[in-house]
């Protein structure tokens, strides 16, 4: 099936779940399960390109499996972690700022999400429609970024977690592990994810640039727009000390503590 072919099957599909989400959130006045069910449907966009494709079946195999299960891991995390719980603050915010408007805007910035998921999955069309495999070392090197991409987030998860579940470090703020050495060691390795897909896309010519865009896409996303800004604003007013933790430790990338 062409590309384009499959893009447009996967954008609908998207949509429709968007829409789906945000009926949901109409009723539920929580917005924050959009996280988890954006996770799972761009896992589940990757079995789909890499079903349809008619690439070599076994780059094919390791993006569908790749990008699966990195969305189901990610996706029921995110679950556990919003499902009963208040809505997410960056949500309650937009509701907050949006008044009246909020569900009609609400629905627009959920179908947004469905052409960022679009962005994103260049991961996984350009590797999936190559008709010759990689090199071997290729493969190898994509799933040691890919092993240390889901290990790294799931560990900063965990850790996260675990720190949140003491009911004495309510207000405190996290440094244990990778959090001494990143302000989002979870945002980082997320980004390093969307890297594990370019080397099976070594080969394919200039469309080897195009795998370019979902790392830088992430990141920007994380640090600019929805993710660094918001969470940081809020913990700010949360946390004490958040202020010293910001000046000494590295926003994104790990690295050893700076003094204060």
């Amino acid at each position: 099936m062409s590309p384009l072919a499959v893009a447009v099957i996967a954008f609908i599909a998207l949509i429709v779940v968007f829409a789906a989400v945000w009926a949901w959130q109409v009723k539920s006045k929580n917005a924050g399960m959009i996280d988890p069910v954006w996770a799972i449907s761009l896992g589940l966009t990757a079995m789909l390109v890499a079903a349809l494709a008619p690439g070599d079946p076994h780059t094919r195999v390791v993006v569908g499996t790749g990008g699966f299960v990195w969305g189901v891991r990610l996706g029921l995390h995110l679950w556990k972690r919003n499902a009963g719980q208040v809505e997410d603050p960056r949500y309650h915010k937009f509701r907050e700022q949006w008044g009246d408007h909020a569900n009609k805007k609400m629905f627009w910035f959920f179908q947004l999400q469905a052409m960022i998921s679009m962005l994103l999955s260049l991961a996984f069309f350009v590797p999936a429609y190559r008709a010759t495999p990689p090199g071997a070392a290729w493969v190898a090197l994509a799933a040691v970024i890919w092993v240390i991409a889901i290990a790294g987030e799931a560990l900063a998860d965990h850790q996260l977690r675990v720190f949140k579940a003491d009911p004495s470090n309510r207000s405190n703020i996290c440094r244990a592990g990778l959090w001494r050495y990143s302000r989002h060691p979870n945002y980082f390795f997320e980004c390093v994810h969307w890297v594990a897909y370019i080397p099976l896309a070594i080969g394919v010519g200039a469309w080897i640039f195009a795998m370019l865009l979902p790392p830088v896409l992430m990141a920007w996303l994380l640090m600019k727009v929805s993710g660094v800004p918001l969470v940081e604003a809020e913990s700010a007013k949360k946390r004490a000390g958040y202020a010293d933790y910001m000046r000494t430790t590295s926003a994104l990338i790990p690295w050893p503590p700076r003094h204060p």
